[in-house]
């Protein structure tokens, strides 16, 4: 079992360093990561996991770089309290692929009360890119997936193929001035997805480029939400939303 956090910091100490410290470091199977446990863990109970992807800035080997903005935010104690679950941030050398899941995967058995019903998949730029493939290679395993400014250039590969991910729960965002990875393809994800029936929720920051990584789990008055069909779950707020998700 993970170590019990200490919770009590001296003055002195930097509030950055703070939440930071609340993401246990490890190396699994040679995979750096951070993992924050439950506040208040109790045994008993099964808890939810949130897998975090950091986008390129966060590549290396450092085991810090990929705790990103979001991670802050679900480090804060209300949060916590009203969403007790595990974040698992991975760090990868290189664009996540089919090894990182497994490896992620693997990790996430040897947590202790774990509800392996509701596990999700959310990241920014190149980790919101990974939220896609992530689903798309096994579709069976999360229960919804939120991806930021994460389409990829029209040439990144492996291509986002919506038959196969059309029935899981879907929030995706992007800032409409984009311009490290435009719009289009997300819109292109969207409206193949209203087309056959997907499961897909959207949000389009209004006048943003692609720095809005801080913004899907507060959320923000510049964006707009479209969802595919009927079938989606139009509750407004993230992580009620996120939470309510199931396989």
């Amino acid at each position: 079992m993970l170590g019990l956090m200490l919770i009590g910091l001296t003055n002195s100490a930097p509030a950055a360093q703070f939440w930071k410290d609340l993401y246990e470091p490890q190396i699994f199977d040679d995979m750096p990561c951070r993992i924050m446990q439950p506040l208040s863990f109790n045994a008993k109970k099964k808890y939810p996991v949130i897998v975090s992807l950091h986008g390129g800035g966060g590549r290396g080997k450092d085991n810090e770089k990929q705790l990103k903005d979001w991670n802050s935010q679900l480090s804060e104690d209300q949060r916590r309290k009203d969403y007790p679950c595990y974040v698992v941030a991975p760090q990868a050398d290189q664009l996540w692929n089919a090894e990182h899941l497994r490896k992620i995967k693997a990790l996430i058995n040897t947590l202790p009360s774990v509800d392996m019903d509701r596990i999700y998949v959310l990241g920014h730029s190149m980790g919101g890119h990974g939220t896609y493939i992530f689903i798309q290679l096994d579709p069976d395993f999360f229960a919804a997936a939120a991806p930021s400014a994460g389409s990829g250039l029209k040439s990144t590969e492996p291509f986002i193929n919506p038959p196969k991910i059309k029935d899981i729960p879907i929030w995706a965002f992007h800032g409409d001035q984009d311009g490290v990875c435009p719009i289009e393809k997300d819109k292109e994800v969207f409206n193949e997805m209203k087309q056959i029936g997907g499961n897909m929720k959207f949000t389009i920051w209004q006048g943003d480029n692609h720095g809005v990584s801080g913004k899907f789990i507060p959320g923000s008055k510049n964006g707009v939400t479209y969802t595919s069909n009927d079938r989606c779950d139009h509750e407004p707020h993230f992580l009620t939303w996120l939470f309510a998700q199931s396989k």
